[in-house]
């Protein structure tokens, strides 16, 4: 049995908020989510996620768009290809991870 459990897990994305957010992006059939949206389904203050979209925008995963309608700033947020790319090989790691334990325990 191969016992090595090295994996290069991102840092960024590990974090629950941040894989939250990310998950959410991914799944969505919009291209862009208003931020109060992200807010209410992922029930996060507006200051946490704030700051969790600010971490994934200089990891360039996110795109943060700010506008003004109505008179009002409108803050939607889209999922970058390498966003994209890097919540996948994520996901596929855990995957892996998930598949060995198993794996291990029908031994």
């Amino acid at each position: 049995m191969d016992n090595k459990f090295h994996v290069d897990i991102d840092k960024v994305i590990h974090e629950r908020a941040r894989l939250l957010i990310l998950s959410y992006l991914a799944s969505s059939n919009e291209k862009r989510i208003q931020f109060n949206e992200l807010k209410e389904n992922l029930s996060f203050t507006s200051g946490n996620l704030s700051v969790q979209l600010k971490n994934l925008e200089e990891a360039g995963y996110i795109k943060i768009h700010k506008k003004i309608m109505d008179n009002k700033p409108l803050t939607s947020v889209s999922l970058t290809v390498a966003g994209l790319e890097s919540l996948m090989e994520y996901l596929q790691q855990m995957e892996g991870l998930i598949n060995k334990v198993k794996t291990s325990r029908e031994d």
